[in-house]
């Protein structure tokens, strides 16, 4: 099970942190990914790190401004997002998929077996 949390409504420029917590399997062994969907788009990749943590990937558009992170004793991933945009809106879930102890970087949806509910983000201009 994985649960999102830290949304919520930012004025442009502004910062949030969202939390994942994972429970019901080995968390440190598996890779982690956050997407988001906006009103009417397809579901995207934003980030994901391997399962050490010792890895990470970004989409283009938030690379440089959002950092993922995960803390295994505490079975929790982090995306810490800077610089907020309008554009940035969206539901953002996180996931959870793949072989243990992977190497490769997963940025498809379809690598992703367990996802969360998701928790809304809204940037104000």
């Amino acid at each position: 099970q994985l649960v999102e949390s830290g949304g919520g409504l930012v004025q442009a420029g502004g910062s949030l942190r969202l939390s994942c917590a994972a429970s019901g399997r080995t968390f440190s062994n598996y890779p982690m990914g956050w997407f988001r969907q906006a009103p009417g788009k397809e579901r995207e990749f934003i980030a994901t790190i391997n399962w050490s943590g010792g890895n990470t990937a970004y989409a283009r558009t938030v690379k440089g401004r959002f950092t993922i992170s995960r803390d295994n004793a505490k079975n929790t991933v982090y995306l810490q997002m800077n610089s907020l945009k309008p554009e940035d809106t969206a539901v953002y879930y996180c996931a959870t998929g793949g072989p243990q102890f992977a190497i490769a970087l997963m940025t498809r949806r379809g690598d992703y077996d367990y996802w969360g509910q998701g928790t809304q983000v809204t940037v104000s201009s």
